[in-house]
């Protein structure tokens, strides 16, 4: 040390103002980099380092949701933690399904006597726990499946809830089941205004395969969006499969859809245009979810009410081609969708009947529900991010052909559906916690379950229900 402080000594006073210069620019530097250089989510992921002054290329919410969009960082699409603040900013109109329900005003959530219906729960003090719910021996296993997942997604964004936004307590009801209640947390609500009126209260939550769906096609929902994402990155729209494809049961319909599926196969049998087959009952021709991506276009069905496929379908760089949806799920009303009969030289025929033995005709379209539930036709050049066909299948063909013949346009609306969905985050884990928080907030604000006897049933945590009640 002694030799140290010689070394020391022998700079002089100018020697040593010249070196703390040196040390003072160097730290100067240093910190400009850190500040202005490296991205904030780059710095810390976690809740403690998150602040409501986050900043990032969407941090002016917009009301359309694909101006000025861009991939969103991977580490921020996997970030659990957002804040309030950074989740509108991140992820423009994300949360309208629950803003809309909760301008209808307050609410009474009445506790059913019987104990039936949808599960009701409680929050407190960011905890979940289980007071009224189906016996396991009373649902089939895919409900039981089907009802676990989601509440896992709730344990999760509890779980995930930045400490400076603690999660308001609140009693909610869960619908699991595809026919949506009100009020609760159901899968879908109906896209009809005439059944969506102002009494009603239908919470669009995630689906349940936002968890994970454990049938041999679809697996965990990560699995299946980077299995998308790889098939997408080496295959370019001009090199995917030319034709329209469908898998499904031909049976799973609803009442008002008619013979929707049924139609779609007999229309396609055979067609060169289209690659449309019943699902075998032994799943011989089924698709793993993301091969459906391999083509250029995919037709997607509802089933008795939602179809629980559309979110995967919604991150393929493809044209989804479908009848008007009926059935709205939590980011359903981000889907623009082009018209069929607005595409020039698009004409509906009805299906081959020399002698017009049924003497059948078209059906108008669009009907006026759709028409109040989807009241624009967007510019297929330039907004559109899906195309919506006749529900008879009518001008399917016409539609693929005209696709095919405005291949740039075709190319456009596939591109616009993946940028924003996966690429702008809205299918990503961290938009799904961000929702799930909000859909808190929201049905705590207008729901009312003072005096309703929920004070007197029992509680049991999340926790040890999820190791009782949740597998056969």
């Amino acid at each position: 040390m002694g030799g140290m402080t010689m070394r020391t000594s022998k700079r002089g006073p100018a020697s040593s103002a010249r070196l703390r210069q040196v040390v003072i620019v160097s730290v100067i530097c240093l910190a400009l980099y850190c500040f202005l250089l490296v991205p904030d989510h780059s710095l810390d992921s976690s809740r403690s380092g998150m602040t409501d002054t986050f900043s990032h290329p969407h941090s002016k919410p917009s009301p359309d949701p694909d101006v000025g969009r861009e991939k969103v960082p991977s580490e921020l699409l996997n970030n659990l933690f957002l804040t309030e603040p950074q989740c509108l900013a991140t992820f423009p109109g994300l949360t309208k399904e629950i803003d809309d329900v909760v301008a209808k005003g307050p609410f009474t959530l009445a506790r059913n006597p019987h104990g039936l219906g949808p599960l009701v729960a409680r929050i407190r003090g960011g905890k979940l726990y289980i007071l009224s719910y189906a016996r396991k021996a009373d649902l089939s296993k895919d409900m039981l499946r089907h009802r676990s997942a989601t509440l896992h997604q709730i344990a999760n964004a509890l779980l995930t809830a930045p400490l400076a936004e603690p999660v308001p307590d609140t009693v909610f009801a869960f619908n699991h089941g595809d026919e949506p209640s009100s009020p609760s947390f159901s899968y879908a609500r109906p896209a009809d205004p005439a059944f969506n009126g102002a009494a009603k209260r239908y919470f669009a939550i995630p689906h349940f395969s936002f968890y994970a769906w454990p049938i041999a096609p679809v697996g965990s929902f990560r699995r299946a969006s980077d299995a998308i994402a790889a098939l997408e990155s080496r295959l370019p729209f001009s090199s995917k499969v030319p034709k329209a494809v469908w898998r499904g049961t031909t049976w799973f319909n609803n009442a008002r859809a008619g013979r929707l599926r049924h139609d779609l196969v007999n229309l396609a049998r055979g067609k060169p245009w289209a690659d449309v087959e019943p699902l075998a009952a032994n799943g011989s021709n089924a698709l793993a979810i993301e091969d459906f991506c391999a083509y250029r276009y995919v037709v997607h069905t509802e089933g008795v009410t939602y179809s629980g496929r559309f979110q995967y379908h919604q991150q393929c760089a493809s044209v989804v081609l479908a009848p008007p949806v009926a059935w709205m799920q939590h980011v359903t009303h981000l889907a623009k969708p082009a018209f069929s009969y607005a595409l020039d030289g698009v004409d509906r025929t009805l299906p081959p009947d020399p002698d017009n033995k049924n003497n059948k005709q078209l059906a108008p379209y669009p009907a006026p529900w759709v028409q109040a539930a989807w009241p624009t036709s967007h510019d297929p050049s330039t907004e559109a991010n899906m195309v919506f066909v006749a529900p008879d299948w009518s001008d399917l063909e016409a539609t693929v052909a005209w696709l095919e013949r405005h291949p740039k346009v075709a190319e456009g609306i596939a591109r616009r559906q993946r940028e924003l969905f996966a690429d702008g985050g809205y299918m990503s884990p961290a938009a799904e916690m961000c929702y799930w928080r909000a859909l808190i907030r929201g049905w705590s604000k207008v729901a009312k379950t003072e005096g309703q006897g929920f004070e007197d049933l029992e509680e049991i945590p999340w926790e040890e229900f999820s190791l009782k009640e949740i597998h056969k």
